[in-house]
């Protein structure tokens, strides 16, 4: 009879552990099915936000970078949210009483709390980039002095490349200035010197000549929001009249087609014979009177006593 008994309760055992497997199994499948449909909504809003933008005749490269950084912040903290709430669902099959570690877990995230202070600020900084459209994933922008491309917002850092190459990490709430050199358009701003014998108005004409070009060029034209734009006369430099003007263009072409702008600015002014000017120096030696003109079989007169 005691053989008996023990045989039921090691059946009702592995009962018991099958039950639990079975169920882990099921939560884990329940959760794999959940993830996909979380992905699934979350790109259906993705393509809610890009119609939505479209119907008001703004989509453009800002508002498809935006929701894609949008809908991978969302995705990241439903994702850790979800596996998390598993986890402890999991621990709890498993014969772990996970009442303690919640409780543990409360006090531990007081304790955390007083020094992870920096932790949250760089949290909520980094919703508010995100909430308030500041900066995006794919814009070039100016992180406390340091110029790059923005390659990742997460929720507590901002990570830039820099034209070198360099990944700078920056915590987001360390950051103090922050400037985005591509929200919505850019703009190429130019600074030209020309001689000062030169004819500013003529020469402001030969630039408008090349900026309509350039507007016309099939490769360059389209990335060119406005027509070139000239300000006028900036300032009078030691060696040079200074015309300072600029050139809207998409996000990120600025650079694109401003090489090309100056490359034919030079075309340009070397055709119509505008002199670009540059630093001079003349140097005299000695006597400033005229040199001596010897003819063969002379000698130099002597001088002095």
């Amino acid at each position: 009879m005691h053989r008996g008994v023990l045989e039921l309760f090691e059946g009702m055992r592995l009962q018991a552990l099958a039950l639990g497997a079975i169920r882990t199994v099921l939560i884990l499948g329940l959760a794999w099915v959940a993830t996909i449909v979380l992905k699934r909504l979350l790109k259906k809003m993705k393509i809610h936000l890009l119609e939505k933008s479209r119907f008001a005749e703004e989509l453009t490269e800002e508002a498809v970078k935006r929701a894609e950084t949008l809908t991978r912040l969302i995705r990241q903290a439903l994702l850790i949210g979800l596996w998390g709430i598993v986890t402890l669902i999991i621990l709890k099959e498993i014969g772990v009483e996970i009442g303690p570690i919640l409780a543990s877990a409360g006090i531990l995230g007081i304790a955390v709390g007083f020094g992870a202070q920096n932790l949250v600020k760089d949290v909520i900084s980094g919703f508010f980039f995100i909430l308030e459209d500041q900066v995006r994933v794919g814009d070039v922008a100016i992180v406390n002095g340091t110029d790059g491309l923005v390659e990742q917002i997460n929720f507590r850092t901002i990570v830039i490349r820099d034209l070198e190459g360099v990944v700078h990490v920056f915590p987001n709430g360390t950051v103090q200035t922050l400037s985005n050199r591509t929200k919505t358009w850019s703009g190429y701003v130019f600074d030209l010197g020309v001689a000062y014998k030169e004819d500013t108005d003529r020469v402001i004409n030969v630039i408008m000549q090349v900026g309509e070009a350039l507007k016309a060029d099939e490769t360059y034209g389209p990335f060119m929001i406005e027509p070139l734009e000239i300000f006028g006369v900036e300032k009078l430099d030691d060696s040079a009249v200074v015309i300072r003007g600029r050139i809207k263009t998409k996000p990120l072409q600025q650079w694109f087609v401003g090489r090309e702008f100056l490359r034919r600015i030079k075309y340009a002014f070397d055709a119509h014979g505008i002199e670009i000017p540059f630093p001079h120096r003349k140097v005299y030696f000695g006597d400033t009177g005229r040199p001596l003109d010897l003819k063969p079989g002379q000698h130099a007169p002597r001088t002095g006593a």
